[in-house]
């Protein structure tokens, strides 16, 4: 009676007894890995272990390996046991192997083996689901949200590379849509990030639902999501998305006994129209939605560059900024503050220019607030007052008279611990005496901190420097100020003279500071003076001093010099430095 092949310990091919040997090797093998086969060089199997069996059904001399394995690796995995059969190098090759229902993931390992018969090709299996499951799980932790379980920003910029590849080829356009959270500030405060988290996942949901299988939405941090509508480029559908977004976030969110009530802001920029790059869509999105927020919130708003000016901030003026401090690019010019009857040069105001090697005389409204912003104004403040203290000496030397030198003082710089210690630097380096220096800042400077502002001004009159408001007017204007710190000068901004005599108001506002600045017993300076009219205007109401181009523009140390000795007070400059200070 015939019988057929068995799989205890190995299925093999004949009752024929085994040599010792191989018997051995073979019940050795049964615990070498997952799945073991023998195969021949075509493939053909003729031993498979209990546990390759059990898992695939494996039956010698009716299957072939590759049969055994998803149709896709097929090809792999023969390429492997013909390149071991005829090489005799070991190989080792992923393929999956049908497990029933299931397509697990097996690392192949062949090699050749003396066996003494058809089926030299050693092949051990390696059950890799698990270490494709964590590889999977890593995957998916580095490209989502942790919290929604929606696409992070790696995702989203590949998502968005995609859809500009298609948009390339269709010549179809689409929009990018950040979306905000409206008032979510005040969940996390007021009833924990528990809470606020739940809000979240919340909020992704609904947004979700909202938008098309198509489209892509990541959240990119905090309660800001972005998403990707692929087709949606003109207006109408813009807007008939965004209300649908915007009316799904309005509904209340029941959490836990709690009734939490937001909306959102929704920024949009489309492509090709506004960018072509995934960047740039992002941040120009990112820009109109904060647009929609400064305007009522609530709402959507798609980006138009003729409602933004400039960018605030020029990474690549910012590096140059930097080099330009080792190159030294900076310096100091010094605009004359003089006697508005008899037109002597009684002071002058320090203004910090850069001339950039290509760019030429870069304007000090562009680099002063980037230096504000990344804390630059510390160092190049320090060099401006020492330069300055040292500067003032070597004027008065010249002029054989007593004169002083003014210099701004930045909100950073003036909030810094180490501001007091600079200027004890500056003066002891120098030699000058504190009654020599004017100290400009501005009032919102000063009413930032009013309680820190006053002791740092108390400390600064103390070291004998005056302490001047510039561009009295334009800021707080709180007259209690006056009486709380100790002032010296009042500097009237260039934006109350430059239409004197004939502006009523403007003159109004200019009379009062003189009455105020008589009865307070402080020194006045008009600031922007550029006409005789404007000169004997104000010098009927009383104003002492004036500065501007009518009496002399910014000017270099030399030039300063110069017109100390000749006691100059005209244009002294060529037309390149415009008119402002920073």
């Amino acid at each position: 009676m015939h019988t057929s092949s068995t799989v205890a310990p190995l299925s093999c091919a004949s009752r024929t007894p085994k040599p010792a040997g191989l018997a051995l090797i073979e019940s050795l093998l049964e615990a070498a890995g997952d799945a073991v086969f023998r195969v021949t060089p075509g493939g053909l199997l003729r031993v498979a272990s209990r546990r390759a069996h059990a898992l695939s059904g494996a039956e010698p001399h009716k299957h072939s390996l590759a049969a055994l394995v998803h149709d896709v690796d097929r090809l792999a995995l023969q390429q492997a046991l013909a390149g071991c059969a005829a090489s005799g190098e070991p190989a080792v090759v992923e393929a999956r192997l049908r497990c029933g229902e299931r397509d697990v993931w097996f690392e192949w390992r062949i090699a050749m083996i003396d066996s003494g018969d058809d089926a030299p090709l050693l092949v051990i299996g390696r059950d890799m689901s698990a270490q494709h499951a964590t590889e999977e799980r890593l995957r998916h932790m580095a490209t989502h949200d942790a919290l929604t379980e929606l696409p992070n920003r790696v995702l989203l910029s590949d998502r968005i590379r995609m859809v500009i590849a298609n948009a390339r080829r269709s010549g179809q356009g689409f929009a990018v849509a950040t979306i905000g959270l409206d008032g979510f500030k005040k969940v996390n405060d007021g009833l924990g990030h528990a809470i606020g988290d739940a809000v979240l996942r919340m909020a992704a949901s609904r947004l979700r639902r909202t938008l098309r299988d198509s489209d892509t939405l990541a959240r990119v941090g905090g309660d800001e999501f972005v998403a990707v509508l692929p087709g949606t480029a003109c207006k109408a559908q813009i807007k008939l998305v965004t209300g649908r977004l915007m009316a799904t976030l309005q509904a209340p969110f029941e959490i836990d006994g709690h009734t939490i009530h937001l909306a959102g802001s929704i920024g949009v920029a489309t492509y090709p129209e506004h960018a072509e790059d995934e960047v740039r869509l992002v941040t120009l999105a990112d820009t109109a939605m904060t647009r929609a927020k400064e305007t009522g919130k609530a709402r959507s708003v798609t980006y138009s560059p003729s409602d933004y000016g400039p960018p605030e901030h020029d990474i690549s003026l910012e590096a140059a900024m930097f080099n330009a401090v080792r190159e030294g690019e900076f310096q100091l010019y010094f605009q004359p503050i003089v006697d508005a009857g008899s037109r002597t040069i009684e002071g002058f105001e320090t203004l910090m220019r850069w001339k950039h090697p290509t760019l030429g005389m870069v304007p000090p409204v562009r680099f002063i607030p980037i230096a504000e912003n990344n804390g630059l104004i510390n160092l190049l403040g320090a060099w401006a007052l020492k330069a300055a203290c040292m500067q003032i000496r070597q004027f008065e030397q010249v002029a054989g008279r007593d004169l002083y030198i003014s210099v701004n003082i930045s909100p950073r710089q003036f909030r810094n611990d180490t501001f007091l210690a600079v200027l004890d630097d500056a003066l002891a380096l120098s030699g000058a005496r504190g009654s020599q220096l004017v100290l400009e800042i501005t009032e919102g400077t000063l009413m930032v901190d009013p309680v820190h502002a006053e002791a740092v001004l108390t400390k600064m009159a103390e070291r004998g420097a005056r302490i001047a408001i510039d561009d009295f007017g334009t800021g707080y204007s709180s007259l209690a100020y006056l009486k709380r710190f100790p002032i010296s000068v009042l500097k009237i901004d260039r934006a109350f003279v430059k239409d004197l005599p004939h502006a009523t108001k403007d003159g109004a506002i200019c009379s009062a500071v003189l009455d105020i600045a008589r009865h307070l017993d402080l020194s006045v300076v008009a600031e922007g003076v550029e006409t005789e009219e404007q000169l004997a205007w104000l010098g009927k109401l009383g104003c002492h001093y004036v500065q501007g181009y009518l009496t002399g523009k910014p000017m270099p140390a030399h030039v300063a010099l110069a017109a100390l000795k000749e006691n100059l007070y005209t244009e002294l400059l060529p037309g390149e430095l415009g008119p402002g200070k920073p």
